[in-house]
This record gives structure tokens, sequence and C-alpha cells, in this order.
């Protein structure tokens, strides 16, 4: 991934983690190993699981200890309402921001 993709997934990573979370519960690794085969290879491990904390301080998602075959319990995440919510925001924003940079690349029309 270059630069330019690294930073602008910064800003939008948490929308996407959320989104894969209206769909299913899920854990850390699963979500890391989605994004992957969606693309993002360079993905780090770390990267969710400290988005997970963030958005779990945040109260945007409900967890639950799964018991695992190997290891500790997994925390498993699902989306609460108030992570659809936010979820909803992202997605507003998101549309607002694509229309405009379409303009932009459409020459301003």
């Amino acid at each position: 991934m270059g630069k330019q993709m690294t930073e602008m997934l910064k800003g939008t990573l948490e929308g996407i983690v959320l989104a894969i979370l209206a769909v299913r519960a899920a854990y850390g690794y699963e979500i890391t190993a989605w994004l992957r085969e969606q693309g993002f290879a360079d993905i780090a491990e770390g990267t969710v699981y400290a988005l997970l904390v963030r958005v779990e301080k945040k109260g945007l998602v409900d967890v639950e200890k799964v018991p695992s075959e190997k290891g500790p319990p997994r925390k498993v995440y699902s989306l609460n309402a108030r992570g659809q919510e936010y979820l909803d925001e992202f997605w507003g924003t998101w549309s607002f921001l694509s229309e405009r940079l379409e303009q932009l690349r459409e020459g301003g029309r």
C-alpha cells in the first residue's frame, strides 16, 4: 500500500470496521482477515485491535467473550444502536465527500 492509501485508510478504517460489524459480529482476527481478502493486504492486526478498543470505549459496539478452542476466550464485537447511528453518519459523510470528489474529477461540473 502506498503512503497516500495508508493516510486515506487512517481516516476511514473505523467506518469500514463498523460496516463489517453491521453485517455480522466478529472478532479481531476475522476482521483483519476479511480486510486482507478485500485487498487491504498491509493492514496490521494490531491496527485493527487498537481500533476495536477505541470503538468499544466510545460505546459503539457490544462485546461478548466467547470460548476459544485454542487459548483464552475471544472478544466478539457487534454493532449496537449507538454504533449504527455513528455508521449512518459515516455513510452520509462518505456520500457527501465522494460526490464532491467525483464532481472535481469531472471538471467541477
